[in-house]
């Protein structure tokens, strides 16, 4: 089946694979959440929920009957964007002239951080929370990061509140561009920057995120037992519709952040 609409499309294959290859291209270079988060899927087109599983899983076994407890059934939430190229655009690649991906650029630009933002926000709409909001993550308050050796004493202890909660692999530091900026010195008598000592302290990266408001950070233990994106369809462009003679498409997909150990997040308040 054609989902996506190309068949019906007026457009060959040579420009089909600009248009992806503008969308790929805008999304690894936006997207933060997949530079740490492991992928489960793609799930295919069809796929509507994910299992997932809390660290209490089980399944109890009493008087001939099974049932799991501990498991809930997560909905793929669809997020998209529509873009449309004119028609005289169009017919002036076919006679040559090289195509103007100003607006898949945008479009991509815009879903890409729509994915993040739900990410790390999550969807009040859609009755999911993200990785900042999370019921259940471990809360820590945060000092002057502007100021002395706050920010790596603040890691430190949250640090040790996942070290302490057995978690001792896959740590990442996500921060807001403001805090990001806090640790560009040199720390007194290290010869280090404070970003540098501070990867070297929790062995893992840190990262930047533009969807983070100010004052945002958090360390999370992102290996797939603790926390993973679920894809049912990845990044895909598709034919919507002609109108006005001109040609609109949608880039989407379906996904969902599973969040199994929500004390495997640490936010710094």
């Amino acid at each position: 089946m054609d989902v996506l609409g190309r068949e019906s499309a007026p457009i060959n294959a040579v420009l089909w694979n600009q248009i992806d290859e503008a969308v790929i291209e805008t999304a690894r270079k936006l997207l933060t959440g997949r530079r740490f988060l492991s992928l489960a899927g793609p799930l295919g087109a069809g796929a509507q929920s994910v299992i997932v599983d809390s660290a209490a899983m089980t399944e109890e076994l009493e008087a001939g009957l099974g049932q799991i407890r501990g498991r809930r059934f997560q909905p793929l939430i669809q997020l998209f964007e529509d873009f449309t190229l004119l028609w005289r655009d169009l017919e002036s690649v076919e006679s040559g002239a090289s195509l103007d991906r100003s607006r898949i650029l945008e479009a991509a630009r815009k879903l890409a951080r729509r994915e993040d933002e739900l990410i790390f926000f999550g969807n009040p709409a859609a009755g999911v929370s993200g990785l900042v909001n999370t019921e259940g993550a471990v809360h820590c308050a945060r000092g002057d990061w502007s100021q002395s050796e706050n920010a790596f004493a603040d890691i430190a202890k949250g640090l040790n509140e996942l070290e302490s909660r057995g978690y001792v692999s896959g740590i990442t530091l996500v921060l807001s561009p403001d805090r990001m900026l806090d640790l560009q010195r040199i720390q007194p008598g290290t010869g280090l920057l404070e970003v540098d000592r501070i990867a070297r302290l929790i062995d893992g990266p840190v990262l930047k995120s533009p969807v983070l408001k100010q004052n945002h950070a958090l360390l999370i233990a992102a290996e797939p037992e603790n926390v993973d994106l679920a894809l049912g369809m990845d990044l895909s462009t598709g034919y919507l519709e002609t109108k006005d003679f001109n040609h609109v498409f949608r880039i989407l997909e379906t996904l969902a952040l599973r969040i199994k150990r929500p004390d495997a997040i640490v936010v710094f308040d």
